[in-house]
């Protein structure tokens, strides 16, 4: 008997009690080799010292104080830290407890901005078919996953969406990557043209697309062309890296591997590293400077936004990435997974395809390599492999509907950053036996 109302009341679960590196062990002292990180969250892996420390001498100074009465030096010195490495002029940041409440915030400071500029008509957002930015009402209602939106349509403010960036299965034969890049920028131009470039406030857009699609990177100049769009019908472009950021894909700011700069900037998970919970926006100086110079005032807020401890927590988490270099680890380990998923799998008829940037690593699963065909959806196979790795002692982040809301399978990994070269091989040698044992080659 529980009185938690877990978010799938129909499944009991084990209880975490300890966490000691890139590993998690149960109540019965069982071990589980943490490859996704939660939810892409525990870049540090658990117990780092480091952290903990620093929310204890953060504690002992002061835990909280309401962001309208007072700012702390631990608020300060992170936003200092994330805005002196941020991309273009994104040198604001707006501090929340998760990646949900920065969408949240970016959606509401790109309205007030043109309502600042007394461009009121532009109230409209596109986003793309198959992304996920967030589980409130106004980034659901952004977000373009049929399955997840479906039973509160009702109460979703109206929004417009367009393909994904989704090479595996929709660049065309003979089509390179910059052709691609060009026909997916005209289709978001001629959304803009249909629904009125004055009415339009925003582009919303995952870096890498996480959750939903399994690691789904963009193609070569794909955001590029689509910073050329936005720019040219005065639409701000907004990334989400909630989950792709902070060092995920080997960047801090994944965008910066693309060579493009947002209006606005999402992230939250690593951010933290899973030893707070915290989120946060960053903001252009333009937009920033708009609404101090007109209103003087965001027309938002939380109760625990700018939070000390977890200030000082997530500014600890950064200072051990820099200081260990891990980032550099990162985008080692990261291609050495790939390659060797690619290798174990690679007379596996159904794996299709092995994808990503950095540790956040997709593996897709089909009926038939050669055709690209789906598993059938009633088999659930992304929630068999989910329970057989776990058996297997090894924590994976699986999800259905990769295709269209509906049809496809995945499993995501996205391991801690201090990961050796020996934990990323028993990561792949785990996935294979697992996968071997649902899905029999």
């Amino acid at each position: 008997m529980t009185h938690v109302f877990h978010r799938n009341p129909q499944h009991t679960l084990n209880r975490a009690v300890r966490g000691q590196g890139i590993s998690l062990f149960d109540q019965d002292g069982r071990q589980y080799l943490d490859a996704s990180g939660g939810a892409a969250v525990s870049c540090l892996g658990h117990g780092h010292p480091d952290v903990i420390a620093a929310i204890k001498t953060q504690l002992d100074q002061v835990a909280y104080a309401h962001s309208s009465f007072f700012t702390t030096q631990a608020c300060e010195d992170l936003a200092d830290c994330l805005a002196g490495a941020a991309p273009g002029d994104l040198d604001h940041v707006y501090f929340v407890s998760g990646g949900s409440e920065a969408i949240e915030a970016a959606l509401k400071l790109a309205r007030q901005y043109f309502v600042e500029r007394g461009e009121t008509e532009r109230s409209q957002f596109i986003a793309r078919r198959q992304s996920y930015h967030g589980n409130t009402l106004g980034a659901l209602a952004i977000g373009g996953n049929a399955w997840r939106r479906q039973p509160f349509l009702p109460l979703l403010a109206p929004a417009h969406h367009v393909s994904p960036c989704y090479a595996y299965r929709d660049q065309r034969p003979g089509e390179t990557e910059e052709q691609y890049a060009a026909r997916l920028a005209d289709e978001l131009e001629q959304k803009i043209l249909e629904i009125g470039p004055d009415r339009v406030a925003a582009f919303v857009a995952e870096t890498v697309v996480g959750a939903t699609a399994g690691a789904l990177p963009p193609v070569r100049t794909y955001l590029r062309r689509i910073r050329e769009v936005c720019d040219r019908h005065g639409v701000l472009l907004i990334l989400d890296e909630v989950m792709s950021g902070m060092g995920r894909t080997g960047h801090l700011y994944a965008c910066a591997e693309d060579g493009v700069a947002p209006d606005i900037l999402a992230i939250a998970k690593g951010l933290g590293a899973g030893y707070q919970p915290i989120g946060a926006m960053l903001a252009s100086r333009r937009i920033y400077d708009t609404l101090v110079n007109g209103s003087g005032f965001f027309q938002h807020g939380h109760t625990y936004m700018g939070h000390a401890t977890a200030c000082a927590a997530a500014l600890a988490v950064q200072r051990v990435i820099g200081r260990d270099n891990l980032l550099a680890n990162v985008l080692a380990r990261g291609e050495q997974l790939r390659t060797r998923l690619r290798e174990v799998f690679a007379d596996h008829p159904n794996v299709g395809d092995v994808r990503g940037r950095g540790l956040f690593v997709g593996v897709e699963f089909v009926r038939d390599r050669a055709d690209k065909s789906v598993l059938d959806p009633a088999m659930k196979t992304h929630a068999r492999l989910k329970r057989q790795a776990m058996e297997n002692g090894l924590m994976v982040y699986p999800m259905g509907g990769t295709v269209d809301g509906v049809r496809g399978d995945h499993v995501l990994l996205a391991p801690p950053f201090i990961c050796t070269a020996a934990d990323i091989d028993e990561i792949a040698a785990l996935l294979d036996r697992t996968v071997r044992q649902i899905l029999p080659a």
